[in-house]
């Protein structure tokens, strides 16, 4: 897991900052990473979406807020990590506009904190239904 912060560059007429630059973000990570797929959800306060993962075919997500605020986790589900099971948790808003890197193999969600939210994320594999899965958010083993 690793918490981006990008450079923002703000004067009177707004903001400006590149949201993802492939040779910066592959420096950061320490591995060559593709994406294939972008998504880009909208919820309302309250809403969870999650936590989802890929028994087969894991996707590493690049996850960040464009409007609103959310409360984001993802959880270690590689049997074989010395961190299965462990949890990390980020609040991502359009204002500190923080990216999120969850690695292959981790559950990912949020819930929504603000009246409403704009996720946007960028994947490292396609969705395969088949091979979906979920964590229940409670799940007192996790203790998010």
């Amino acid at each position: 897991m690793l918490i981006l912060e990008p450079k923002v560059f703000s004067d009177d007429r707004g903001f400006f900052f590149e949201s993802f630059n492939q040779r910066d973000f592959q420096q950061a990570i320490g591995l060559d990473v593709s994406f294939v797929q972008d998504g880009h959800s909208k919820s309302s306060r309250g809403v969870l979406r999650g936590l989802h993962y890929q028994i087969q075919h894991p996707q590493g997500k690049l996850v960040r807020v464009t409007q609103g605020v959310v409360f984001d986790a993802a959880i270690d589900m590689r049997r074989s990590s010395r961190n299965f099971g462990k949890w990390v948790g980020v609040e991502l808003s359009a204002d500190n506009k923080r990216q999120l890197w969850v690695q292959p193999g981790f559950a990912h969600g949020f819930v929504v904190t603000s009246e409403s939210a704009e996720f946007l994320y960028k994947t490292t594999d396609y969705w395969y239904p088949e091979h979906e899965r979920s964590l229940l958010w409670c799940d007192p083993s996790v203790g998010i």
